[in-house]
C-alpha cells in the first residue's frame, strides 16, 4: 500500500483499474455519461495561492510542531474525498487549501497550537485520514486556515488486558492500530470502508460504524475514554466503563467534528482474535423480505459479526462484488444478503433466515464480498474518469419507518437527476442493524453535473427528514448536511451546541462551519 493517498481520488494509486469498454458504453447509452471536457489536472501544475499566515505566527507554529507550507502538502490536505471533493480538485481547484499543514508530536504540542491560532485568529481542522465526505474538512468564512495533522500521534499508548481495553493514539491509520492489535492476541473489530485510510481519531470525531458493527458495535459504542485538547485546556474523560455522574461527556466528544476540540488518546473495548471466521451469501425475493429477515436476526439473535442486505438493483449490479463490475454482473434476481460469522450462533441465525423465505447460496456470494469490501471507491475513481458521477448517501431509521425512508429518498433522487428520459442508477443496501432500527445507504450513478448533483441532494436530505430518518448514520454532518442537522435537533439543540463551542472555542477557530450552524444564518 502507498503510503499516501492519492491526492486526487482514493487509496492506493496502484489499485485502480480502468472500466472495460463494454461498461462504459452501458453509462454512455442508459445514463447519458459523457467524457469530461478536459483531463484531470496534474499534481506539478496545480499553484496553490501565497500562505496568508504572518511569518510571526509561522515562527511560534515551528517552536511547538513541524510545519510545511509546500504546494503538495497543502494540496494534499485540500478538502476531504467526497465526490464534490473530488471533481473540484480535479479541476485544479484549491481555493480551499489550508495556509500550512501543522504536524504536533504530543497532547501537549497540540495545546500549544491551538493556543497559538486562538489568539492570533487562525482556523484550526484537524486532520487525520482525510477521508471525510460531507464537507468536515472544509472550514468556511476564514481568512488564515491551517490543517492539523495528527500523523505523528500514532501508537498504541497501552493494552490492559484485564480490563480488555487499548489507549490508542489519533494518527493511527485502521491497519495499523489493527496489526498492533492482533500482535497481542486483540482485534477492534472495526472495518468501515474507509478503513485502509481512516484513522483512529477520525473513526471517534464522525462516529464512524465499521462492517462488522452487528457483531462488534459502532466505533462510538466501544469507546470508554478520550483525552481531547481545546483552546481552553484539556478534557480527559471516562473514569469507568459507565457511570451515572451527571451526562456523559464522552457522547459531547464522539460525534464532534473537530469542531469542539482535538482527540489526542482514546480508549477503546478490544476483544480477542475469534478462532474462526466465515461469510456467507443469502437470496430473498424482495427487499421487503430480506430487510424483515434482518430485523428478526437483529431482534431476535443470534446475530451474526456481519449481516447486510442489497436491493434488487444492487443485486443486479453485483456492488457486492465490486471487483466483478463490468467483469459479470451477478445478474441474479432477488436481493443478495451476506452474512459473516466469528464464533458460536451460525446454525441459529440460518434457521432464521430460512425460515424468513431465504434461500442459502453458500460461501462463495460472502467470500467475494469479504475480499472486495474495500474496493468500492476505487470503482468511484473508474468511473469519474469516464465522466460518470457516482455518490453515496446514508441515513438509518426505526423499523417501521425503513420502507417509507427508501421509497422517499429514491424518488427524489430519481426525479431530481433525470433529465431528458434519462435517469439515475440508484442502488441501496442495509449494512448496520439494530433491535429497533437499521441504515439505509446509497449509492448513485449519473451524468457528471455538480449543480444538479447539489440539487439532488439536498432532495434527498429533505426527503429523509420528512420520512422519518437521521440525516447521517455514519458519515457525520460536516459542512454538507450542517443545515439539515439543525433541522434535526431543532433551534433548541442548536443553541445548546453554540454554548458547548462558545466555551470550548471562544474564538471560533476549531473547524468553523462543519457541525454548529453559525449564528448569522439566522
Amino acid at each position: 500500500m502507498s503510503a499516501d493517498m492519492l491526492w486526487s481520488g482514493w487509496g492506493d494509486p496502484d489499485e485502480a483499474a480502468p472500466l472495460p469498454d463494454a461498461v462504459v458504453g452501458l453509462l454512455r447509452d442508459l445514463l447519458g455519461v459523457r467524457p469530461a471536457a478536459a483531463p484531470p489536472a496534474e499534481l506539478g501544475e496545480i499553484r496553490v495561492r501565497p500562505s496568508r499566515l504572518a511569518p510571526g505566527i509561522v515562527a511560534d507554529l515551528e517552536k511547538v510542531a513541524r510545519v510545511r507550507a509546500d504546494d503538495e502538502s497543502r494540496i494534499r490536505h485540500t478538502r476531504g474525498k467526497s465526490t464534490p471533493d473530488l471533481l473540484r480538485i480535479r479541476a485544479g481547484d484549491v481555493t480551499d487549501a489550508p495556509d500550512a499543514v501543522v504536524l504536533p508530536g504530543t497532547h501537549d504540542d497540540v495545546l500549544a497550537v491551538l493556543r497559538i491560532c486562538s489568539a492570533a485568529g487562525v482556523a484550526v481542522v484537524p486532520f487525520g485520514g482525510g477521508t471525510s465526505v460531507v464537507g468536515g474538512l472544509t472550514p468556511q468564512g476564514v481568512d488564515a486556515v491551517i490543517a492539523l495533522d495528527v500523523g505523528r500521534l500514532d501508537e498504541l499508548v497501552e493494552l490492559d488486558e484485564t480490563s480488555r481495553t487499548a489507549v490508542l493514539e489519533p494518527g493511527l491509520k485502521g491497519p495499523v492500530a489493527e496489526d498492533l492489535l492482533r500482535e497481542r492476541g486483540y482485534t477492534l473489530g472495526h472495518f468501515p470502508q474507509s478503513f485502509e485510510w481512516a484513522t483512529i481519531g477520525g473513526f471517534a470525531a464522525a462516529r464512524s460504524s465499521g462492517q462488522a458493527s452487528a457483531g462488534y458495535g459502532r466505533f462510538d459504542e466501544m469507546v470508554v475514554g478520550l483525552t481531547v485538547a481545546t483552546p481552553q485546556g484539556t478534557l480527559d474523560l471516562g473514569r469507568a466503563p459507565k457511570s451515572a455522574a451527571g451526562p456523559d461527556l464522552r457522547q459531547l466528544v464522539l460525534g464532534s467534528e473537530g469542531a469542539f476540540g482535538v482527540i489526542t488518546a482514546v480508549r477503546v473495548r478490544v476483544r480477542p482474535l475469534p478462532e474462526h471466521t466465515a461469510y456467507e451469501g443469502w437470496r430473498f425475493p424482495s427487499f421487503e423480505a430480506g430487510a424483515a429477515a434482518l430485523r428478526s436476526v437483529a431482534q431476535d439473535g443470534p446475530r451474526p459479526a456481519v449481516l447486510r442486505l442489497s436491493d434488487e438493483t444492487e443485486t443486479m449490479i453485483g456492488l457486492a462484488d465490486p471487483g466483478a463490475i463490468g467483469g459479470g454482473a451477478s445478474g441474479a434476481a432477488g436481493c443478495l444478503a451476506v452474512l459473516g460469522f466469528e464464533g458460536p450462533g451460525v446454525e441459529g441465525a440460518r434457521e432464521r433466515l430460512a425460515a424468513a423465505g431465504g434461500e442459502p447460496l453458500g460461501a462463495a456470494p460472502g467470500e467475494k464480498w469479504e475480499h472486495g469490501r474495500f474496493k468500492a471507491p476505487y470503482l468511484r475513481d473508474a468511473l469519474l474518469d469516464v465522466g460518470a458521477l457516482v455518490e453515496t448517501l446514508e441515513t438509518a431509521a426505526f423499523w417501521s419507518a425503513i420502507p417509507a425512508v427508501y421509497t422517499a429518498v429514491r424518488d427524489a433522487l430519481t426525479a431530481a437527476l433525470t433529465v431528458d428520459g434519462a435517469g439515475p442508477l440508484v442502488l441501496c443496501h442495509i449494512s448496520h442493524v439494530y433491535e429497533t432500527g437499521a441504515s439505509l445507504y446509497f449509492t448513485v450513478v449519473t451524468a457528471q453535473g455538480l449543480d444538479r448533483w447539489t440539487a439532488a441532494k439536498h432532495a434527498a436530505n429533505d426527503a429523509i427528514l420528512a420520512a422519518g430518518g437521521t440525516i447521517s448514520h455514519h458519515h457525520g454532518v460536516g459542512a454538507d448536511h450542517r443545515d439539515w442537522f439543525a433541522r434535526e435537533i431543532g433551534p433548541l439543540g442548536v443553541d445548546v451546541l453554540r454554548a458547548v463551542k462558545d466555551r470550548l472555542d471562544p474564538a471560533g477557530i476549531l473547524n468553523p462551519g462543519v457541525l454548529v450552524p453559525p449564528v448569522s444564518q439566522e
